[in-house]
């Protein structure tokens, strides 16, 4: 099975620089950005991300503010939000800005391993979706 390309963002750099080696070692190519503005600076360097790890508090642009550009930008982006600072309305607002799911921060490592995997593989089924109608589009154009 192929494994992720994923995005981690959030404020904590000692804490983004453990969850890049955990999440390495376990086989997944990781980029991360310390604030909002640089992860949608690195989805634009690096198209083939699949799934953002999103911490929902970050100073200037948070993490909610973030996951409706991304969205914006890129509406079948998969984003997991993580926090350590949860409240069942941030929980709801991520969920109706179209996260895939949720995450208490510390969460274990194996619970966003399978969370990043489930989302990869939604990521993955939408696309090949899309290049299907594409071709069929392009078949039909030729008929």
């Amino acid at each position: 099975m192929q494994l992720a390309n994923v995005l981690l963002v959030d404020d904590e750099e000692p804490f983004v620089q453990t969850m890049v080696k955990r999440l390495t070692k376990r086989g997944f190519d990781v980029k991360y950005a310390l604030n909002g503005h640089a992860a949608l600076n690195a989805l634009a360097e690096h198209p083939n991300i699949e799934v953002v790890i999103l911490d929902v508090k970050m100073p200037g642009m948070d993490g909610i503010e973030t996951l409706r550009e991304i969205k914006s930008r890129l509406p079948l982006m998969e984003v997991v939000m993580l926090t350590g600072h949860a409240t069942v309305e941030s929980a709801i607002e991520g969920m109706k800005q179209g996260a895939f799911d949720y995450l208490m921060k510390p969460c274990e490592i194996e619970t966003l391993v399978t969370k990043v995997e489930e989302a990869a593989a939604r990521k993955r089924a939408h696309d090949e979706k899309i290049e299907e109608a594409r071709i069929k589009e392009i078949v039909s154009r030729r008929i």
